[in-house]
């Protein structure tokens, strides 16, 4: 499984921003009374009774933003509740219920993920008797909350821990362990007419969506369930996408909207380019989505037969994309004719190997003993006279691979020998061709852990991931 999520959702200036500092301790979202100040969705890593989460801090809804970026921020709230394992609906509890916190929980109520209402800025206990007014925005659970009261912040941990799943056991044998595959799930994605449609249908044995010469002809996100060597598949077809500024309508709108959502919604992504196109910005974009989602991803060239006919070949568009896609090299390559139905089989059997890679863990044991070959081999360097050390490493997600270093301080490590390690991670583990996370935390010491008190303040946590 992956590192559960977990969203703080709410109108503008309910206290979500101070939630998430409040939570890891540090100072990580920006706090100010003006509405709108954030904007982007902004993730920790929390690490809690031996148990770590992301906790996502995202936008005020409703907020009309003053440099026009309201649909920016509502796109990053819709991702954030869309991929939220659990949803901290937040209140404020001085002001009671304001028509935004009703537009809110009908925005909710018809999501299944599990909920906790959070009735927050209850700075003295003589505002818990005036909770009962929130009762009517949603059936979720209430915990009572104050930042700057600095009440009940171990109950919140508590209730968001009993409403994630549940800790999986650190892998005590050697070797690697695959957690049962359900059902693959394939994302087709790439520019308008690049043959996605046609991929679709030889995937199905059938004329399962319309292909046409008319670029755009599929305007939403179809599921195509397909069969291949006994195993069911869901491939999901999409619009094509094509230049924001060129977005006609709204229907073309919310085409490019369930394209990414449809990357979010995948296992592993088919990234279809043209042979005999060069790579748009409008494919920049899409490969950008594909990276922020850290999902798996195949590189497509398709209509490859056109491009054999010019003498192109195979090594020149490697190149070519890895050229433009720098941060991208890791990813396999694979060239394919869908209308002849060329090489889709070798294809499918790549998806899979990759999907395989993503849900892999490796045990504690082996981890540690390659990351302290990797540091006997290349020391990282000393940083304000004082030397990095990484006291111990463990893999705590899936899907993508994400790993902790507990170390002496995360900003002590130079940016050369991070990716240095990542590279040594990508050689030398199965993780070779999906992405992967990495963080550097500071270890907890044993009298802070006598003392209760949190890990110590760092602002710069480490992540490296491609």
């Amino acid at each position: 499984m992956s590192v559960p999520k977990v969203a703080i959702i709410g109108r503008p200036n309910v206290g979500k921003s101070s939630i998430l500092n409040w939570i890891a301790g540090k100072r990580i979202s920006i706090v100010d009374p003006t509405p709108g100040v954030t904007r982007d969705r902004v993730a920790y890593l929390v690490h809690e009774e031996e148990r770590y989460f992301d906790l996502i801090d995202t936008g005020g809804i409703g907020i009309v933003d003053s440099d026009d970026l309201s649909e920016q921020i509502e796109e990053q709230i819709h991702i954030g509740i869309d991929e939220a394992d659990l949803i901290l609906f937040v209140v404020d509890g001085k002001t009671g219920v304001v028509p935004l916190d009703t537009d809110v929980a009908r925005r909710l109520r018809g999501i299944d993920t599990p909920q906790l209402l959070v009735v927050n800025k209850c700075d003295s206990p003589k505002l818990d008797d005036e909770i009962s007014v929130f009762h009517k925005l949603t059936n979720a659970e209430i915990v009572i909350t104050s930042v700057l009261g600095k009440r009940n912040r171990q109950l919140l941990i508590h209730k968001i821990l009993e409403h994630l799943p549940a800790a999986e056991e650190i892998e005590a044998a050697e070797g690697e362990h695959l957690a049962a595959a359900p059902d693959m799930k394939l994302a087709i994605v790439g520019r308008r007419n690049v043959g996605k449609s046609t991929f679709i249908n030889q995937l199905a044995q059938g004329e399962r969506v319309i292909v046409s010469e008319v670029a755009g002809t599929t305007r939403d996100s179809i599921d195509v369930r397909f069969e291949a060597d006994g195993l069911a598949f869901v491939a999901i077809d999409t619009p094509g996408v094509r230049r924001r500024k060129s977005i006609a309508n709204d229907v073309e709108f919310y085409g490019l909207v369930r394209a990414k959502r449809s990357i979010r919604r995948a296992d592993v992504v088919l990234m279809l380019f043209d042979s005999q196109e060069t790579i748009s910005k409008v494919d920049k974009q899409l490969v950008e989505e594909i990276q922020a989602s850290h999902k798996p991803c195949i590189f497509v060239v398709n209509k490859w037969d056109l491009a054999m006919e010019k003498e192109m070949t195979n090594e020149a568009w490697v190149d070519y994309l890895f050229k433009t896609f720098a941060s991208m090299r890791h990813l396999p390559v694979a060239f394919v004719t869908a209308q002849a139905g060329k090489n889709i089989t070798p294809l499918i059997h790549l998806a899979q190997t990759i999907f395989k890679q993503a849900r892999i863990r490796i045990s504690t044991g082996r981890l540690n003993r390659l990351v302290r070959a990797t540091i006997l081999n290349r020391e990282p360097p000393m940083r304000k006279n004082r030397r990095p050390k990484i006291y111990y490493a463990t893999q705590v997600g899936i899907e993508p691979p994400t790993i902790v270093m507990k170390c002496n301080e995360p900003a002590l490590f130079d940016e050369s020998w991070k990716r240095y390690l990542l590279g040594v991670l990508r050689e030398e583990t199965p993780f070779r061709e999906v992405p992967l996370k990495v963080y550097f935390r500071p270890r907890q010491s044993s009298e802070d852990k006598l003392l209760g008190l949190d890990e110590v303040e760092v602002e710069n946590v480490g992540l490296i991931e491609d």
